[in-house]
């Protein structure tokens, strides 16, 4: 901080950044004393705003007569917290009160952060909202991703608002959050699923591997992610699938395959993950591998509905598919997806309309055979 020596009380700081008009902008502020004598430092602007080191001195002098007067003093304003300020608070807040709080801590990271964290509350309108919505909309993310991210900001200013950061209104109340209808209806051939397969071995082993087990086991990728070596049984041929979304631990069963890839790698210390990215950490998200390959191998070409396009999901839908398809029991297909309610996994049910088919003709079948038993006996 330095003085401005031509006038009294007035001091400023010089930004390392900023630039105005060629030179570092400066900030001015004042120093006076208040009616008991404590020392009042006031900040009143910036060059680029408009202000100048004459302005500072104009207020000064206007403080200093409303003290000399005993005119009350305006009473400094409450700094504002920037949204990073508040993300951390809410995420520390979450570590001990939602089950979901690592959801909530990569979709701010990942989605979040680069856009708004460097944002004070007030500068986060419904009209920047928007702007993110289809902002994340147009990097591919889905529907229900922009939405999540959009109920955690909602959620973050709802705490601010009870913890006293902030008074105004919640900005996500003037945003159309994003209707879903996320009922899968793409789910992999054989074929198709041995093609992806083969050529994201060729592409990247790890992106394989965490595919595989997705197709052979249902997991979700974020489920697959937090896998640590304490969670592998290969001599039982059982995961244990912790803090899955469902806030329920569940296990998975390792077929053939599953088990030979987990035989092939180096395992870990217990409490290490499985699977990492190139500086050793947890893995956030999927590969980019994965989408190229997809492309590639032209699985979503001339398709534009959200539902018929492959994605890592269409993975464990793929899974869930199959095993209805061979007959596997409804509740079997729930308790192995780790689903809450059987509503969840009835739709799986709407996969296979062929076998509905096959169903109705074997009823029509059977009732025309008994029909024959009734005509022969009663010609009989």
């Amino acid at each position: 901080m330095k003085r401005v020596q031509k006038y009294p009380g007035v001091y400023f700081r010089e930004s390392a950044k900023r630039k105005v008009n060629g030179q570092s902008d400066r900030c001015f502020y004042i120093t006076y004393k208040d009616p008991s004598g404590k020392k009042i430092w006031e900040k009143v602007g910036w060059t680029s705003e408009g202000y100048t080191a004459a302005m500072a001195s104009q207020l000064r002098a206007e403080r200093v007569r409303a003290v000399r007067h005993g005119d009350e003093l305006p009473r400094p304003k409450k700094k504002e917290p920037y949204f990073g300020e508040l993300a951390r608070k809410y995420i520390e807040w979450a570590r001990t009160n939602k089950k979901s709080w690592r959801d909530d801590e990569q979709r701010y990271r990942t989605h979040l952060k680069p856009y708004l964290t460097d944002r004070k509350l007030s500068q986060i309108s419904p009209f920047l909202l928007e702007k993110l919505k289809r902002k994340l909309a147009d990097e591919g993310l889905a529907d229900a991703t922009v939405k999540h991210c959009l109920v955690l900001v909602r959620q973050m200013y709802n705490k601010a608002l009870a913890w006293g950061l902030w008074k105004g209104e919640n900005p996500v109340k003037g945003v159309k959050l994003p209707s879903l209808n996320n009922s899968r209806v793409r789910f992999l051939s054989h074929e198709e699923a041995r093609l992806l397969l083969d050529e994201l071995r060729n592409v990247s082993t790890q992106t394989y591997e965490i595919s595989l087990l997705s197709l052979n086991t249902g997991m979700r990728a974020g489920e697959i992610f937090n896998l640590r070596w304490q969670d592998i049984d290969i001599e039982n041929g059982l995961i244990h699938v912790a803090d899955p979304k469902s806030g329920r631990s569940r296990k998975a069963y390792m077929t053939e395959m599953v088990k030979e890839m987990f035989a092939a790698k180096q395992r870990g210390n217990p409490d290490e993950h499985v699977f990492k990215d190139r500086n050793g950490n947890k893995i956030r998200k999927v590969s980019r591998a994965f989408h190229r390959t997809v492309d590639r191998l032209g699985f979503n070409d001339g398709i534009t509905d959200p539902r018929q396009r492959v994605t890592f999901h269409t993975l464990r839908h793929t899974f869930a598919s199959w095993l209805a398809i061979l007959g596997t029991p409804i509740h079997t297909i729930k308790e192995l997806l780790g689903h809450q309610t059987l509503g969840m996994t009835e739709r799986y049910s709407h996969l296979i309309p062929e076998n509905k088919i096959e169903a109705i003709a074997g009823l029509e079948q059977r009732f025309i055979s008994d029909r024959k038993v009734v005509d022969i006996k009663a010609t009989g």
